[in-house]
């Protein structure tokens, strides 16, 4: 049986994948340090015979016993909120967690994949953004302390991979939805559905006319199965380039919900970035993969599995420290 350690097991995206490895006969290794992520989002694999979760913080000396396969590091804040909240731990993550990670691999001869993300494109001049784009970045933005511990993620593996022959594998992931999303946690498609469920009125930061693109969680999981199996070393998009406007998926979420709420407009945050739509033609080219689960499908799973929280996560409320950084 081949093993994987997954980074971020307890969050939204490593649960998934533990999901997803488990089901591919693998043994799996979680690894979280709960800053973010949620014993509830695991506790279904926890007694499995091919799961064992170590609570632990990965930006420390990372010691895994026996053979080891694959490892994903998925460990890392990735909402707004969290980014203020804690920005010197999302500095580490994507820093000491990564050098420790890659001298893992080449200790064990096993292949990592990084969770890189579309935000190392910054606020695109490029539309849509393709892999040999550099970006627009904002080093000392608010923003910045994600961004930038992303790009050095990348060029950190990026040099193990070249110096040592360590096998490496980068995905730069889009806007992800689906069940276990923490709710309140400022990134906008909970934000929007738990408004709904709240009965309060929904909040667009500027004038709604800036996109992102909604890529639905087990499309986003195959995608980087596939590449971590592929033979692809450089940066691989995956996302669904399905974009849309903040505005029409305010209306789309009170349609989906049945609700009657108003629409308020607030300030832009600095540096929020004004579209997103990934250029999916390398995935296409090298993994075979695209989207298949439609937005309206997607989003109706999503919500159904949202009115099931309990009420305490449903109503907890997550200061947003971003506010202070909003252009007035």
């Amino acid at each position: 049986m081949k093993k994987v350690l997954i980074t971020g097991a307890a969050g939204f995206l490593g649960s998934h994948l533990c999901d997803r490895f488990i089901k591919e006969g693998m043994f799996v290794i979680g690894m979280d340090n709960l800053i973010t992520g949620d014993m509830d989002n695991i506790a279904h694999l926890m007694g499995h015979e091919q799961f064992e979760f170590v609570q632990y913080d990965v930006t420390k000396f990372v010691h895994v016993s026996g053979d080891l396969d694959y490892i994903l590091h998925f460990a890392s804040p990735a909402s707004p909120i969290d980014y203020l909240k804690i920005p010197i731990q999302t500095l580490k993550v994507g820093s000491l967690a990564i050098h420790h990670l890659l001298g893992l691999a080449k200790e064990k001869n096993a292949r990592l994949l990084i969770a890189s993300t579309s935000e190392v494109y910054g606020d695109p001049t490029v539309h849509p953004q393709t892999e040999d784009y550099w970006g627009n970045v904002n080093p000392v933005g608010p923003r910045g302390v994600y961004d930038e511990a992303k790009r050095f993620q990348e060029a950190m593996t990026m040099a193990y991979h070249r110096y040592h022959g360590v096998e490496t594998r980068i995905v730069r992931i889009f806007n992800t939805y689906g069940p276990r999303m923490r709710m309140n946690d400022g990134r906008v498609l909970p934000a929007f559905i738990g408004q709904a469920l709240r009965g309060e009125d929904i909040t667009i930061f500027g004038d709604g006319s800036q996109t992102r693109s909604f890529c639905y969680v087990d499309d986003l999981v195959e995608g980087i199965y596939r590449l971590l199996m592929s033979d692809y070393v450089e940066p691989v998009n995956i996302g669904n380039p399905d974009e849309i406007t903040i505005a029409e998926f305010a209306e789309e979420i009170i349609k989906l919900t049945g609700t009657n709420q108003k629409v308020v407009y607030k300030d832009l945050p600095v540096d929020d970035p004004k579209q997103r739509r990934p250029d999916i033609s390398l995935a296409q080219k090298v993994l075979g993969w695209e989207p298949k689960v439609s937005r309206a499908d997607g989003l109706r799973i999503t919500y159904e599995s949202f009115k099931k929280l309990p009420k305490e996560k449903l109503f907890r409320v997550e200061h947003n420290k971003f506010e202070k950084y909003i252009k007035k």
